[in-house]
């Protein structure tokens, strides 16, 4: 039978005498605590295989990858399950059983145990379905307990909301008296009815007032979603900060009023935000001009971000700490030409990556050269051996990322591409950050894969003309920010890091320097999707976004190796808060500088609110740039150490979508990063399978064991908080790994210790 027939999951134990299971993800290594994968059993009196059925015996029956023995088989189930913290695996559904949903992977097997959990369900299943015209997702089928009160549709997602993420919520709940079954005591999935009106009455509400119309309709687009409800939850529906600034800079253009990002936290529906423009709206609050363009006869302004890396470039000359490096690996038949056309085209179309910088009167000023062709060199490494041309493209790529750039000449953005053969290449970016950011990566990646797409077929470009330019932003920003404004805001952060240390001190392998090299290093992690989920799940019951939740427990790490109560660190904002902008390619990313005070021994759920609190606060108080705030404190400058913090912390959620080039596999290329901006910069990255990232270390003060030791711990105190976010913070450990043991301890056992 299926899980679900059977209520909540059991742990299946460890297996008995001679027997292993082992839990293994997509990858093929073995799974962490929590982490899901598929069952495999590991003894020596497996079977040969099966009877006359050559194809599905090498699929189920397979090589052990960790002895390769050849006696040495594992038993594929093809059932999903994780390994519990004593080292038990507990089911969870079957691997042939993943669904796509609104562009999110599902396991049908884990919402089932889930809904299953229910006291009031004795037996659960899951498909997805149409559910409407054109509308996909899932159905809940359940059966009752014999004489429980049976529970509504609201209180079944109300139950599957505590559990999971809200993708994973189904839309539509059919009751049934049983399940349909097969011939042989299975769940006979096709046999399982039309949700009909079910589905109706699971929907939310739609837009009552034209404001919630309009509302509605920007949600839809900025989350990629057919419609959205006036009750439906921005966050829940995988809304982010990022996202929510998007959102608010389409709600200035449409309605004309300038909601704060903390609106969004607030209010996250559709109807309670219409309820806040309303507000506003009786209130006539002033709104900022638009972007306009400017005449192009003045001296141009560099924007306030511009200038600060221009002072530093000057400052310390030909470092290569502010590249911004991309390597690509594209396999198939690749059209050169009209790649080159596409990189021409962008480097056209925005003037940041034809701007060079220049002194006058005592100044900096911005110097646009005007569009003279562009040209793709190639290299041919085609007559290299494997091993020869690989090395090479690693040291092209490496040598292309610590390559300094002029800023007074320019150009600041260098492309190459690397012939490998006849349907292998690698295209090598490299772009100073002066004109460039996160966020710009992802409109040249569209750009580029909607031009590609057109040129390779003889059409023109499909993209519109971009109504303003970099160097007008930057002249709207010196206009804007200034005077009252600016001493407001500045206010807020003078009042805010008033008395914050100016050094985290914590332990390094090595004493300081006394001048920043900026040498550095890179350190790769991983966590496992299950954990994600919980984390998401912590964030949404507190009003919090996965940011919060992990910058909390990035700052607890640093609080606990530097003894200190007062962290602070730096993290970047997109600063995209106007909507004539989104499409732009420069540098419009503010840092901001983020403290959290964990004094009194709270809990981590305590601790989340005071991260969302002071992150609310510098959200909403953004526009003062970093530069100008490092002016007003005037923190004692060193070169041994940045100003006002020397950790950084980055979640990308930056838009990829649409990034491909037509009839060309895309993959990153690896390569040796030997520089660091700070002592420590951590990058995270959601993604299907997990979280993604790097630790950006200074090699100054840290050895690569010191990094790898550190990212342990941190993913030791995000499992023990998405475990109980009510623990306090001196009662949680770094030091872990007991319970792993217990499930590695089967990877090198020879079948003679069976």
């Amino acid at each position: 039978a299926d899980l679900a027939e059977v209520g909540p999951a059991a742990p299946v134990g460890r297996g008995i005498d001679g027997v292993d299971l082992l839990v293994i993800t997509p990858s093929g290594t073995l799974a962490g605590i929590g982490e899901l994968g598929e069952i495999a059993v590991r003894t020596p009196y497996l079977s040969r295989g099966y009877l006359n059925d050559a194809e599905l015996t090498a699929a189920r029956f397979v090589p052990n990858p960790w002895t390769g023995q050849p006696r040495d088989r594992l038993y594929r189930t093809g059932d999903l399950g994780r390994y519990r913290p004593d080292g038990a695996v507990e089911p969870a559904g079957r691997a042939d059983q993943q669904v796509k949903v609104r562009g999110f992977r599902v396991e049908l097997g884990e919402v089932e145990s889930a809904l299953a959990s229910h006291p009031a369900i004795r037996a659960a299943a899951v498909i997805a379905r149409e559910i409407g015209a054109g509308d996909r997702g899932l159905v809940a089928y359940w059966a009752p307990v014999d004489g429980a009160v049976e529970p509504d549709a609201a209180a079944l997602r109300a139950h599957l909301k505590a559990l999971l993420p809200e993708y994973m919520v189904p839309s539509a709940y059919v009751r049934l008296d049983r399940l349909p079954l097969t011939a042989n005591g299975k769940l006979d999935r096709r046999a399982l009815p039309e949700p009909e009106a079910a589905a109706n009455e699971s929907r939310s509400a739609a837009p009552r007032t034209p404001t919630e119309e309009i509302l509605a309709q920007i949600w839809a687009e900025v989350l990629r979603v057919d419609s959205v409800g006036v009750d439906d939850d921005f966050f829940a529906l995988g809304g982010h900060s990022l996202l929510a600034t998007r959102l608010l800079a389409r709600v200035q253009n449409a309605l004309g009023v300038v909601l704060p990002l903390r609106a969004v936290f607030e209010g996250p529906t559709v109807a309670q935000l219409a309820a806040r423009v309303e507000e506003m709206r009786r209130a006539g609050l002033p709104v900022l001009p638009p972007v306009v363009p400017v005449d192009r006869d003045r001296p141009l302004p560099l924007s306030f971000a511009q200038e600060r890396l221009w002072f530093l470039d000057r400052l310390e000359g030909g470092s290569a700490a502010y590249n911004i490096p991309n390597a690509v690996r594209l396999g198939g038949a690749l059209d050169v030409g009209a790649l080159e056309r596409s990189l021409g085209e962008i480097v056209r179309r925005h003037e940041s990556l034809r701007t060079f910088f220049r002194e006058v009167d005592g100044g900096p000023v911005q110097v646009i050269a005007p569009f003279a062709g562009f040209a793709l060199p190639v290299d041919d490494l085609s007559g290299l051996d494997e091993t020869a041309r690989a090395a090479e493209v690693r040291r092209r790529a490496g040598e292309e990322a610590s390559r300094p750039f002029d800023l007074s000449a320019g150009p600041l953005f260098r492309a190459s591409l690397l012939r490998l053969g006849s349907e292998e290449h690698v295209l090598l970016l490299c772009i100073h950050h002066i004109i460039t950011d996160g966020w710009s990566s992802g409109v040249l990646l569209r750009e580029l894969s909607a031009l590609y797409a057109a040129y390779r077929e003889g059409a023109d470009s499909p993209l519109a003309e971009l109504p303003v330019q970099y160097a007008d932003y930057a002249v709207w920003q010196r206009e804007q920010l200034r005077g009252e404004v600016l001493d407001r805001q500045v206010g807020y952060w003078t009042e805010r890091l008033a008395g914050a240390p100016a050094l985290l001190e914590l332990p390094t392998d090595r004493p300081r320097p006394p001048v920043q090299s900026h040498r550095g290093a890179r350190e790769a992690f991983g966590l496992p999707r299950a954990l994600l989920d919980r984390l998401q799940a912590l964030g949404r019951g507190e009003g919090a976004t996965l940011y919060m939740v992990m910058l909390s427990a990035f700052q607890l790490l640093l609080s606990k190796y530097s003894g200190s109560d007062d962290i602070v660190v730096g993290s970047p904002i997109a600063g995209r808060t106007r909507k004539e902008i989104e499409e732009l390619i420069g540098f419009f990313a503010n840092t901001l500088v983020l403290r959290t005070d964990l004094g009194g021994d709270p809990t981590f759920r305590e601790l989340l609110g005071r991260v969302r609190e002071g992150t609310l606060g510098a959200y909403e108080h953004q526009e003062v740039p970093f530069e100008r705030l490092v002016a007003e404190l005037q923190p004692e400058r060193s070169l041994s150490h940045a100003p006002l913090f020397q950790v950084m912390f980055i979640l990308q959620n930056a838009d990829r979508s649409g990034s491909g080039l037509a009839g060309v596999r895309m993959e990153g290329v690896a390569a040796e990063v030997e520089t660091a901006r700070f002592d420590l910069s951590l990058t995270a990255a959601p993604h299907d399978d997990g979280i993604g990232g790097v630790l950006e270390y200074s090699t100054d003060l840290f050895d690569r064991s010191t990094v790898r030791r550190m990212l342990g711990h941190l993913e030791r105190v995000l499992e023990q908080v998405a475990t109980d976010a009510d623990v306090r913070l001196s009662r949680l450990e770094l030091l872990g790994g007991a319970e792993r043991a217990l499930v590695l301890g089967a990877w090198n056992r020879t079948e003679a210790e069976y």
